[in-house]
């Protein structure tokens, strides 16, 4: 199989191909993109030079499976799902996120974002609103969870309604970024720690290669928060890109910053309190995912999101 660096040589301005398929399978064979098609009583494949394409229309009656996405998302190749002929294009986008592709979404909040982003002040006080709602978050989630007070987890409990207190004072008075980064950072070494005690599971080091139960559910559920974060935000129009903490070099930074607003309340509580149990995968999910769908996590991401883009903060 042809190594990641190998699948992207060819820059895409260089690529010569877009392929329009239609009543088809596309799959992953011998470490290469097919596409299978059923001709007088024949299986036919086609092989598809993914490292020199740079769109694939999937039409009518196709269908893909997941080990060809990976191999397409690996060479950069943008997948698009189209009506018969190749028109009306349904959703086309990088792999990272398939969202509809609308544009009919609302400009309103694209435009009060924009009109603070190029200010860094703004987007620090932007910040700031972020993790003070993320701490908000935590105590109206953890004050009324009954499973998350059974286990312990209590947003009265005199450690975590001080650390509240405090990392919010500390929040406030981050005069950069890079402070604001660094108060992350030691708010998320504390809730590790509470939650290490709270559950019994002191040889718990966070590690996003490790396979045990703590860090695989942790990194699992993060992508659940990922998916809401990245649907409000492409259902007010506003792109990815414009973050205003995490890592504004990436293309998909502010879904981290809006997903933090709910990760530390409902995923990461969850994940040890899973692991303690020998939850399954699936058991783990499905409780993050009822969990999320009751507090409203959706709708307070979307709120917040409101709120600093009209600059109501």
């Amino acid at each position: 199989m042809e190594s990641l660096t190998d699948l992207k040589a060819i820059l895409h301005s260089k690529r010569a191909n877009i392929f329009y398929i239609e009543h088809c399978k596309v799959l992953q064979k011998d470490g290469r993109v097919l596409y299978l098609s059923h001709k007088n009583r024949t299986n036919n494949y086609w092989n598809i030079p993914i490292a020199n394409t740079t769109v694939i229309l999937l039409g009518n009656g196709t269908s893909i499976t997941q080990a060809a996405v990976r191999m397409l998302a690996s060479a950069g190749v943008v997948i698009g799902f189209t009506g018969g002929g190749g028109t009306p294009l349904l959703m086309g986008t990088e792999v990272e996120w398939l969202v509809p592709h609308g544009e009919y979404r609302p400009t309103e909040y694209l435009q009060g974002w924009m009109s603070f982003w190029f200010e860094e002040s703004k987007r620090l006080k932007a910040a700031k609103y972020f993790q003070r709602s993320r701490l908000e978050f935590i105590e109206l989630v953890w004050s009324k969870d009954k499973d998350l007070l059974d286990k312990g987890f209590d947003a009265e409990d005199y450690d975590m309604e001080s650390a509240l207190d405090r990392y919010g004072k500390k929040f406030n008075r981050a005069n950069s970024i890079s402070q604001l980064l660094g108060v992350e950072g030691e708010l998320t070494s504390f809730l590790y720690r509470y939650s290490r005690e709270k559950t019994e599971l002191e040889d718990f080091k966070r590690d996003h290669k490790s396979t045990d139960p703590q860090n695989t559910f942790l990194s699992h559920g993060n992508y659940l928060a990922y998916g809401l974060a990245a649907t409000s935000l492409w259902v007010l129009g506003i792109p990815y890109g414009f973050a205003v903490m995490h890592g504004k070099t990436r293309k998909g930074a502010l879904v981290f910053d809006i997903a933090d607003l709910v990760k530390d309340a409902i995923i990461l509580p969850q994940a040890f309190i899973s692991a303690k149990q020998g939850d399954s995968e699936q058991e783990f999910r499905s409780t993050c995912i009822m969990k999320l769908t009751d507090h409203k996590a959706l709708d307070y991401m979307f709120n917040c999101i409101k709120k600093v883009s009209r600059m109501e903060i």
